[in-house]
């Protein structure tokens, strides 16, 4: 064999080795990957104890001592201070006391009244309260707001936006009180509505400022109080406000009304679930597998099944990752450990907004610039409606966005030892699903590090209640992390570092 040939047949065997055919040995360990061991974890995993895994709660700390205990029972490195978990604190805005007084009579927010916005008033307010019929220009050209608080009648359903409110603040109006005049069905679909969306708060990595909370709010009342706080019937009230000359209007008193407003930021604390598989020559190098382990928790209203099991969204990938896990640390235990190491992450906060990977990328343990690839798993145990009773598949997102190389990697791979049908539909950035924007990877893409997002599409269970363990195919869901584990064994073991191209 001369030079030139010798040459092609190293860069051949180093660089594409998968192309020569399979490797009995890592087929050996592929097969491993146990469709009774995804079961296992997953039954605990999205079980109705951990409550729908939702962040800071009782079962996402549940969740984490699972994940936690399966690397140690593999003895993976901790890396965070020795502890596999690395904590974070995230934030949440939240009505704190909020009250009307009626005469003596305390009204609390979420009863008859509701508070929506955000703002904190100076203690206990008092303010005269002037009725302004339905808010009209012509119902407050005569009235004397400024520096005052108004009760304005509002016919529609919602009242963000509403141009006779923000008409009101404009001219003076210091606090504004808003019925509906459709009636206490009304009211109570809006309580409730405000309270699920207050239960669902969104969290952020960022402690609020004061200045977060100088929204003017507005009071929301149920009809059947009006009496108490005017002194006057709702009917009478609603005659002057239909009144076209505006005399009744005109007639009406202020009356003194006190209200409170508070606005408390909660810390929520949760953790991200790290475990490091230490490589041999090329340890320094880091290959990063990740999943959310989080979901989004307990419906807050509705009565049966009330609880957001998350098996695919991202049991699935969960479970992915912790068996990946054993079968690579019992690689190593043979002998036959990865070149690079692997970090393997559970992360927290998807659900609200990418939290957990946000807060590892910007406080990594291992540098960034170490770092080779992330590979993320988010959903693998379903099939979608455009592949039901379709051969085995994978969508496919972001190989090919920074690294012509590793997307060399991904295909090759897959054609070698898994054959399954990648479907790149989502890999489109345009698309108006914007999933590559979407899952924990993102937070490596934006730092230019390679990433590959695998993803099974949105079925008809995605983040409902009916998203169970009874409906994952755990012999596809074994086939997809064989997959992913070749991919991540041919980036951990190959010669060349998978670079961005540019």
């Amino acid at each position: 064999m001369n030079n030139l040939k010798i040459f092609a047949f190293t860069v051949l065997t180093t660089v594409f080795s998968p192309c020569l055919g399979q490797d009995p040995k890592i087929t050996a360990y592929g097969d491993k990957i146990s469709t009774g061991a995804l079961q296992e974890y997953l039954s605990i995993l999205a079980s109705d104890a951990l409550e729908g895994r939702e962040t800071g709660k009782r079962g996402q700390k549940m969740a984490a001592a699972f994940v936690k205990s399966h690397f140690a029972d593999l003895q993976l490195t901790r890396p965070v201070g020795n502890d596999y978990l690395q904590p974070l604190d995230l934030y949440t805005i939240l009505p704190g006391e909020t009250y009307i007084k009626a005469g003596d009579k305390k009204h609390a927010n979420f009863t008859d009244i509701v508070f929506y916005g955000n703002d904190n008033s100076d203690g206990e307010v008092s303010s005269p309260l002037v009725f302004i019929g339905k808010g009209t220009e012509a119902d407050i050209s005569e009235l004397d707001i400024q520096g005052k608080a108004v009760l304005i009648f509002i016919d529609g359903p919602w009242l963000a936006g509403n141009k006779e409110i923000i008409a009101a603040r404009q001219k003076g109006a210091t606090m504004v009180f808003a019925c509906n005049t459709a009636g206490k069905d009304e009211f109570d679909k809006m309580n409730k509505q405000v309270r699920s969306m207050v239960a669902k708060a969104g969290l952020s990595l960022t402690k609020p400022e004061p200045s977060d909370f100088e929204s003017p709010g507005i009071f929301v009342l149920s009809p059947g109080m009006l009496p108490e706080l005017m002194g006057v019937s709702f009917e009478k009230l609603k005659a002057a406000a239909d009144d076209k000359n505006k005399k009744a209007l005109r007639k009406m008193k202020p009356v003194e009304v006190k209200y409170k407003i508070t606005t408390d930021i909660k810390t929520v604390s949760t953790e991200n679930v790290l475990g490091l598989l230490e490589g041999s020559d090329k340890k320094d190098e880091i290959v990063v597998i990740t999943a959310h382990y989080d979901h989004i928790g307990v419906k807050s209203d509705g009565s049966g099944d009330l609880i957001n099991n998350g098996a695919d969204d991202d049991g699935s990938g969960s479970v992915a990752v912790m068996e990946m896990a054993k079968v690579f640390s019992e690689a190593k235990k043979n002998g036959d450990g990865p070149r690079r190491s692997i970090l393997f992450m559970l992360v927290t906060g998807e659900e609200f907004g990418l939290l957990g990977s946000q807060f590892y990328t910007e406080n990594p343990i291992y540098p960034l610039e170490n770092t080779v690839v992330n590979l993320n798993i988010d959903m693998i145990g379903r099939s979608d409606p455009k592949h039901k009773n379709q051969p085995p598949y994978l969508y496919v997102i972001g190989a090919d966005k920074l690294s012509s190389a590793l997307n060399n990697v991904s295909e090759t791979v897959n054609k070698t030892y898994s054959k399954l049908n990648f479907d790149y539909t989502y890999n489109d950035q345009a698309h108006p699903d914007r999933l590559y924007y979407r899952s924990d990877h993102w937070n490596f893409a934006k730092r230019n590090i390679p990433i590959i997002f695998y993803f099974d599409g949105i079925h008809e269970d995605y983040h409902r209640v009916s998203d169970e363990v009874s409906k994952i195919d755990f012999e596809l869901l074994a086939m997809r992390t064989r997959c992913i584990f070749y991919t991540a064994w041919e980036i951990a073991n190959r010669e060349e570092r998978i670079m961005p191209d540019k």
